[in-house]
């Protein structure tokens, strides 16, 4: 597992030079979400696409 200060760098080295700092509070903060929700699914489980269709067909 990459440390935070690994995902801080890739992120600096993805985003454009004149990027401003929300630009980089903001790519911060989706990839915290994303990684919650990765830890979320993992610990809870999730549901397959089809089934979520199948439920809000209803």
């Amino acid at each position: 597992m990459n440390t935070a200060k690994d995902e801080i760098q890739s992120l600096l080295a993805r985003l454009a030079d004149d990027c401003t700092l929300e630009d980089v509070q903001y790519h911060l903060y989706v990839i915290e979400k994303i990684r919650k929700g990765i830890e979320r699914a993992e610990s809870e489980g999730a549901i397959s696409q089809e089934e979520v269709e199948r439920r809000l067909a209803k």
